[in-house]
């Protein structure tokens, strides 16, 4: 976004401009994503995978998902800065009221930064007078999952993980670590990594695959799709919607 300044002090014509961060970041996970694709398409067709297609798939599906909630932060926290410094220079009547309402009633920005990510958009919701989400719906009990992972891959701690073989190496893992529970909720969610060994756990290794990324940038999507309708505001990644392909 681009705005032409003539008050500059010298007398010399300003171009201020701002960015927007999160279509990169959507553009990103959504090309990281069709990277990990294509390994697993082609590890599909030959039977192996070499040591550093192990490493490049794993490098981008981590980075897709991690890209994936980028976008999911930066793309709120664009909303309100764009609200908080009045720079809707395009937008028309009717979404500057909205806009105006949101930098009027939300003005601690060190209180909109301190927010959890779903606060934040819920809060947006509930100034603009808008209906949140509910906790039964799917997009956004998928975001929660989706932060949980986020979560666990940024803040990991180490722990034990009992796989007790049931038969002729197919693991049965068992007890309440956190790949117990990440089996139980996001096993039928997505396809599982075709490039995991068998004896591997379930997270992260068995979750971290095309599957996992692909239902990260498209749980994203839907989610920040469903919030901008209900505010009645143009999406910012509107634009590169075919840049933003899983495979």
């Amino acid at each position: 976004m681009v705005e032409e300044d003539r008050g500059s002090v010298n007398g010399e014509m300003e171009i201020r401009f701002r960015d927007c961060l999160s279509v990169r970041y959507s553009q990103s996970a959504a090309l990281l994503c069709r990277l990990g694709y294509e390994i697993e398409s082609s590890a599909r067709k030959t039977g192996d995978a070499s040591s550093n297609d192990l490493l490049r798939h794993e490098a981008f599906i981590l980075n897709s998902i991690l890209s994936s909630v980028a976008f999911l932060e930066s793309t709120i926290n664009e909303l309100h800065a764009d609200a908080a410094d009045g720079a809707y220079y395009f937008a028309n009547e009717k979404q500057e009221i909205l806009l105006r309402d949101i930098s009027e009633r939300w003005r601690n920005e060190k209180n909109f930064d301190r927010a959890p990510l779903i606060s934040k958009y819920q809060r947006i919701l509930e100034i603009t007078e808008k209906c949140p989400f509910s906790d039964h719906e799917e997009a956004f009990a998928n975001i929660r999952l989706l932060l949980e992972i986020r979560n666990n891959l940024l803040h990991y701690k180490r722990e034990w993980v009992v796989i007790p073989v049931t038969g002729p190496g197919v693991p049965t893992s068992k007890g309440g670590s956190t790949v117990d529970r990440f089996e139980k909720i996001l096993r039928a969610k997505f396809a599982i990594n075709p490039l995991a060994a068998k004896n591997q756990p379930f997270f992260p290794d068995k979750c971290l695959g095309h599957g996992c990324a692909e239902w990260a940038v498209l749980n994203s999507l839907i989610f920040t799709d469903a919030f901008f309708r209900r505010l009645g505001l143009p999406a910012p990644y509107e634009g590169i919607r075919e840049d933003l392909a899983t495979r």
